[in-house]
């Protein structure tokens, strides 16, 4: 009997013990969600669906441009186009051709663009906001060209003919910035459908003696009134994962619970 009672006198100290230490620990009514998880760093390829079309669609016109960016940060890339294109085209005055041209060549752009929209957990959509600075090098051959003359006397019907011999004039360059604002959407796994519209300012503009860039490829049309252009772009990409990133996602408690 006394071994027997000593036997619950231990054990009832021992539990006394354990819930001391238990009552001393602070107990969190409201825990911290805290999911980690693996973002995907890498280069996403692809070409602009617009071009194709006009291609198609248009025989004085073809085109052809790859885009691409890659992923610095969780937010930043680093975006790049680079092209060809040809375009034939007339300059009209009135009812009459003065212009028939044709320009060629190639582009590249460079640039950074901020994703702007905050994605759900897991989500790579992308609205963004970004700049290039762009570099065309591009030939342009006059087709033909007429004398403007308004008074009309001695070709009342039009103009007069200078010459209908095509005079091609290289080495042209050009360079502008552009304002960028685009979207991409995760189509399926890795594949993005994506659309963008550009404000581009022209910085230089190589042209020939005794003619003008009319059209420069990258730009499109150059008029006298403005150095400003607009384009837009439509593209499907593949994004090519490289590497991942550990991001920790923490859910802040609601303030107004108690």
């Amino acid at each position: 009997m006394p071994s027997m009672l000593k036997y619950f006198i231990n054990l009832l100290f021992l539990a006394t013990l354990f819930m001391g230490n238990a009552q001393t620990e602070t107990i969190d009514l409201q825990p911290t969600d805290t999911v980690q998880y693996k973002q995907e760093y890498g280069l996403r390829v692809g070409i602009d669906l617009s071009r194709p079309v006009f291609t198609i669609l248009d025989d004085d016109y073809r085109g052809f441009e790859l885009v691409g960016d890659y992923r610095l940060t969780e937010k930043l890339y680093i975006a790049a186009e680079l092209g060809n294109e040809e375009k034939t085209q007339q300059e009209d005055v009135g009812q009459s051709v003065l212009y028939d041209y044709t320009a060629s060549g190639s582009y590249i752009k460079l640039g950074i663009e901020q994703n702007t929209y905050q994605n759900w957990f897991g989500m790579n959509n992308a609205i963004t906001v970004g700049g290039r600075y762009a570099f065309s090098s591009f030939s342009q051959t006059l087709n033909s060209f007429k004398y403007f003359d308004s008074n009309r006397l001695y070709s009342p019907d039009g103009f007069v003919l200078g010459s209908d011999t095509p005079m091609e004039f290289k080495s042209l360059n050009a360079s502008w910035l552009e304002l960028v604002v685009g979207l991409k959407a995760e189509l399926f796994s890795n594949i993005y459908l994506g659309a963008s519209i550009r404000m581009a300012h022209l910085v230089s503009n190589k042209e020939p003696e005794n003619f003008r860039n009319l059209w420069i490829p990258g730009f499109n049309k150059v008029t006298d009134e403005s150095n400003w252009g607009v384009g837009f772009n439509y593209s499907i990409s593949y994004f090519l994962p490289l590497y991942k990133k550990a991001k920790k996602k923490s859910e802040t408690p609601n303030s107004d619970n108690p």
